[in-house]
């Protein structure tokens, strides 16, 4: 009968060392798994902020790429508007010279 208690303490014992062992290995892999798992998570939250720098960089650059175009179109209509046609350039110079020269400016151009 004593050797009957003996085996079942053994056992129990015995038991005991493999669940404790088991309960290890369980908290071994789970700390393992959240490492893996923070680590998946940096590296995503690494790649999304690229991603945004790379969109953002793009929008800015396309942005500028619109306000050089629209610059370049007003330049363009501020230049068509302020042209003058050659005989009003013309009159504006014998203006000016005679002015230089003393002279009264008409305000008629001369023929």
């Amino acid at each position: 009968m004593r050797d009957v208690i003996r085996k079942m303490v053994e056992a129990e014992t015995e038991a005991k060392r493999i669940v404790g062992e088991a309960q290890a290995q369980a908290e071994r892999l789970l700390a393992d798994a959240r490492g893996e798992a923070h680590a998946l998570m940096e590296r995503s939250r690494q790649e999304s902020q690229a991603e945004a720098a790379r969109i953002s960089d793009a929008a800015a650059q396309e942005a500028e790429r619109l306000r050089q175009e629209r610059l370049a179109r007003e330049l363009a209509a501020v230049d068509a508007q302020s042209r003058l046609d050659p005989a009003t350039l013309q009159a504006a110079a014998e203006a000016v010279v005679r002015v230089v020269a003393g002279q009264p400016a008409s305000s008629e151009p001369r023929p």
